[in-house]
């Protein structure tokens, strides 16, 4: 039986297999070592050598040396199944339910409001060089979700929701890199999702599910606590046994039409702030306590958080070698997230710094009920939008100009493509999120050396980290309390944080559907 063993090597050697060999050897003498597979690999910068920490699986000269496996998905025909679940929404939530479904022998229906993962490219494009905003097919909306072009990233800390290894298996069965399956922090990168997301989607037309874009869900008829339809606003209705609601976080109107119809949605804590930008050397030199970065490293990363006047500030969805991406949902509002290319081979690295949203914050907008978080991020991007002369062009500031109150006289050359101008941050910002962001900057300034710069940008405003309503749902059942066949699901829902937890949901979301045909 192959043996597991943990060992640390200098980071020089992680290609070295000889050197890699002995180690193993010297770990456990009395075993063995004819060939090896690393299972888990992560990076420790702590000190001033770098190291890789490795888990590996040894094979002895009497085993059977095995490359890692992935789980096959068996294609079922479904397309005659005596149940059907509408989805609606194409991210990551909604594919993976699909995909349980027909494992499970459901037929899938999946409706999705934007333009296939290709077809986006096209009005990612209009939002970049011409400012136009597609409502209905953006950075967040359309085949593949909000993570497909920002930014593939599937780490997650919800080991507790479910298996997470179960989905990088089906990722790579797509075609993602084996590397998501060893790595810390795996990264698919959006250079390579579409052909993952298309392959997944050809695999569910394959099995009989269906898949409808530019069908977007505005209206549902409801009898006796049950939907019996929905109404999209090409005018085709689906009619099904129950109805996954996988919508994202960005899908306002669905919280709208719930709230309008008197049905149960709630107000949840989220987190707003700006995106922070450096040049990579930066962040690689004050990581990796060296002036160039060697080859043998990837581009560095890091996550902060620090306690500022009882609240944190923390860093969010960090893109090294990345990008600033323009993510707003509807024209008059000016929306920031990032993205890496799978080789995170750009200059520049970016992250989200961001303030938590409480509900005693937004005392003005409690008129609203459970959709306070929902305006006051309008109103917050809203501004942004006027900030920036009524484009997609992004308020910015320079992080010590920021700090010490004073407008930037020049920005630096960034990777947002709309382009910034130089504003007071505090124009557009919250007050009390921008004096926590104030001195978050110089605390993080101390814990990472160099960080605290004024070659450093900020750009506003991030405010998408998660969704500002949570729609409740039975922890056993997972169907709505007053809706039994409707099923919120993930990031659109409040229950999820990401590609890979967004995907566990959807999963056990076609499970707890499956349970009700027992």
């Amino acid at each position: 039986m192959p043996l597991i063993v943990d060992i640390v090597i200098p980071a020089e050697k992680i290609k070295d297999s000889a050197f890699i060999k002995t180690a193993l050897a010297q770990k456990n003498p009395q075993y063995p070592v004819a060939e090896y597979r690393i299972i888990k690999r992560s990076i420790d910068a702590r000190q001033s050598q770098i190291k890789f920490q490795l888990r590996i699986e040894v094979f002895g000269n009497d085993e059977t040396f095995t490359p890692l496996q992935t789980r096959f998905i068996e294609k079922k025909d479904v397309s005659s199944s005596a149940h059907r679940v509408v989805i609606v929404g194409a991210g990551p939530a909604g594919l993976f339910a699909a995909l349980r479904c027909i494992e499970l022998g459901i037929q899938p229906i999946i409706i999705e409001r934007g333009n296939t993962v290709r077809e986006r490219r096209r009005d990612l494009a209009a939002i970049n060089k011409h400012h136009i905003v597609n409502p209905e097919s953006n950075y967040c909306f359309g085949e593949g979700g909000a993570g497909t072009y920002s930014d593939g990233k599937l780490y997650t800390r919800s080991t507790k929701r479910g298996d997470v290894q179960a989905v990088l298996e089906k990722f790579v069965h797509f075609g993602a890199p084996q590397d998501i399956m060893v790595d810390a922090h795996p990264h698919i990168g959006t250079n390579k999702l579409p052909g993952i997301i298309e392959r997944m989607r050809q695999f569910i037309l394959e099995c009989g599910g269906e898949v409808h874009f530019n069908s977007k869900m505005v209206d549902f008829n409801l009898k006796e606590n049950k939907i019996q339809s929905i109404l999209c606003a090409n005018g085709n209705t689906y009619a099904a046994d129950h109805f996954i609601l996988a919508t994202g976080h960005s899908a306002r109107d669905i919280y709208q039409l719930l709230h309008d119809k008197g049905i149960l949605i709630e107000f949840k804590s989220f987190a707003l702030g700006v995106r922070a930008e450096h040049r990579q050397q930066i962040i690689d030199r004050t990581q990796y306590h060296c002036e160039e970065r060697p080859e043998y490293l990837p581009p560095a990363s890091y996550s902060l958080v620090e306690q500022v006047d009882g609240r944190g500030v923390y860093s969010f969805c960090m893109c090294p070698g990345g990008i600033i991406a323009p993510c707003a949902t509807a024209p008059e509002e000016v929306v920031t997230n990032g993205w890496s290319p799978s080789k995170r081979n750009n200059p520049w690295a970016n992250s989200g710094i961001v303030v938590p949203i409480f509900w005693e914050d937004l005392e003005e907008f409690h008129q609203f009920g459970p959709l306070a978080g929902m305006m006051f991020q309008k109103q917050v991007e809203h501004q942004c939008w006027i900030a920036g002369g009524k484009s997609q062009t992004a308020p910015a500031q320079r992080m010590v100009d920021f700090v010490e109150k004073r407008k930037s006289k020049d920005l630096p050359e960034v990777s947002y493509q709309p382009g910034i101008v130089s504003v007071m941050l505090d124009d557009v910002l919250p007050a009390f999120v921008a004096e926590r962001l104030r001195k978050g900057f110089v605390m993080f300034g101390k814990k990472l050396k160099g960080y605290y710069t004024n070659e450093a940008v900020l750009v506003a405003t991030e405010s998408r980290t998660s969704s500002p309503v949570r729609i409740p749902r039975d922890k056993d059942t997972m169907h709505h309390p007053e809706i039994i066949n409707l099923y919120p699901c993930a990031e659109g829902a409040g229950y999820a944080g990401g590609i890979a937890s967004a995907a566990i949901d959807g999963q056990k979301v076609a499970e707890a559907i499956y349970k009700t045909f027992a």
